[in-house]
C-alpha cells in the first residue's frame, strides 16, 4: 500500500464524460503528454491511495485527458471519484538535474540570493497560467520571485539550498 507522501499529486478527476464511466481528468503537470502512456494512478477516497487502472486515455488540450477507468462504468461509480486527487509513485518520476527540478521537490528548500544572502523558506510554487512563481517565507513576509531560469543560479539537493539572483529592487519592495 503507498502512502500518500511516497506518491506526487498528479491532477484530479474534473467532470464525468458521458455516461458510459468516463471521466475528464486534469493533468497538473509540465508536460501532461508525459503521460500519455499512463496505465494506472491512485485515486485519494476517504484519506486511502486507492489504485485504478485505466482502460484508456485520450489526450485533449490545456492539460485534460478523457478516461475509462475499469470497472468504473456508471454514473453513480463516477460520482464516486468526481473531483478527487489523482496521484502516482515518487519513483516514477524520472531524475531531475541541475538547475530542474519538480515544483514539490523544493518546498521546504533555504533560499539564498546572490545580493541578500538567506531570505528565506520556500513554501511552493504558484502556478499563474504557465508563469509559475516560487513563493518564500521570509520570517512570516511572503516574498514571490517568477521561476524563470535566469533567476536560478543552483540548486543544491544534498544541502537542500535554492541559489537564485532574484531582478534588481525585487527583494527590497518585500522587506521595506
Amino acid at each position: 500500500m503507498f502512502l500518500k507522501e511516497d506518491c506526487f499529486r498528479l491532477g484530479h478527476v474534473s467532470k464525468a464524460h458521458g455516461y458510459k464511466g468516463e471521466v475528464s481528468i486534469f493533468l497538473d503537470v509540465d508536460d501532461p503528454y508525459d503521460y500519455k502512456e499512463l496505465e494506472s494512478v491512485f485515486i485519494e477516497i476517504d484519506g486511502k491511495l486507492i489504485p485504478f487502472f485505466l482502460e484508456y486515455i485520450r489526450m485533449r488540450n490545456n492539460g485534460y485527458a478523457v478516461v475509462k477507468f475499469e470497472l468504473v462504468d456508471t454514473e453513480k461509480q463516477v460520482n464516486l471519484i468526481l473531483r478527487k486527487d489523482l496521484f502516482l509513485p515518487l519513483e516514477v518520476l524520472p531524475e531531475t538535474e541541475g538547475n530542474q527540478f519538480y515544483y514539490f521537490e523544493i518546498e521546504g528548500y533555504t533560499v539564498v540570493d546572490k545580493e541578500h544572502g538567506e531570505i528565506g523558506t520556500v513554501l511552493g510554487i504558484i502556478d499563474l497560467s504557465g508563469n509559475p512563481i516560487i513563493q518564500i517565507d521570509a520570517d512570516g513576509k511572503e516574498i514571490l520571485i517568477p521561476k524563470q531560469d535566469e533567476f536560478i543560479e543552483e540548486v543544491d539537493r544534498e544541502n537542500q539550498i535554492l541559489h537564485i539572483s532574484a531582478p534588481p529592487g525585487l527583494i527590497e519592495m518585500y522587506l521595506e
